[in-house]
């Protein structure tokens, strides 16, 4: 077998392995999940902002407007003019419309404060679930990595075979094996994959 079995170049090897962990490693979501995470936060802190403003121009608005009822009362009560009652009357329309646009205003960013809020809880899910990920890929490679080391076997862990490669730098080789677990038991397939690395 090990006659016919390919022979690769144990550099070009080892150098294809510590690609593969770079590529493991890479933390590129990671870091683009944190960034939107921390501008969610920023606007909502805008948004928090914008919306006290818009209570306070609400309740400034609300005294105009209770001035200016006074005032209709008082003048009705009083002989005044038609003029300055239709006066009156046109000055608390307006405060009356001002009131109605900052009321939906209002409304917007509170939506907007309640769809950010839901954004940064699925954010926080997702990085919590690739942080999770991260940590068992470390660990897969921290279990390939002792293989490698104390056995010379790199195993293939996506084949539902068993398979992977022997490598020897002492001799330089690299050699394939595959075993079908449904035609041989774990125990033959172990001790002939010792008897491998023993030659």
């Amino acid at each position: 077998m090990g006659d016919n079995s390919p022979q690769f170049d144990i550099n070009q090897l080892l150098s294809y392995c510590n690609d593969l962990v770079e590529v493991l490693r890479d933390d590129t979501d990671f870091n683009m999940l944190s960034h939107c995470v921390q501008l969610g936060e920023s606007i909502q802190s805008s948004s928090d902002s914008d919306f006290n403003s818009n209570q306070i121009a609400i309740s400034d608005y609300q005294k105009k407007i209770d001035d200016c009822k006074h005032k209709i009362e008082m003048a009705r009560s009083e002989v005044v003019s038609d003029e300055e009652i239709e006066r009156l009357q046109k000055e608390l329309d307006v405060q009356l419309k001002r009131e109605k646009q900052l009321r939906e205003d209002l409304k917007v960013i509170d939506d907007d404060i309640n769809e950010l809020d839901h954004q940064r809880l699925s954010l926080e899910d997702r990085s919590q679930r690739l942080r999770k990920l991260e940590e068992e890929q470390d660990k897969e490679l921290s279990k390939l990595q002792l293989y490698a080391s104390v056995t010379k076997v790199i195993p293939n862990l996506d084949s539902p075979a068993d398979t992977g490669h022997i490598v020897d730098r002492d001799k330089n080789t690299v050699e394939r094996f595959e075993f079908d677990p449904l035609q041989e038991d774990a125990f033959d397939i172990c001790n002939k994959i010792w008897k491998m690395i023993d030659r």
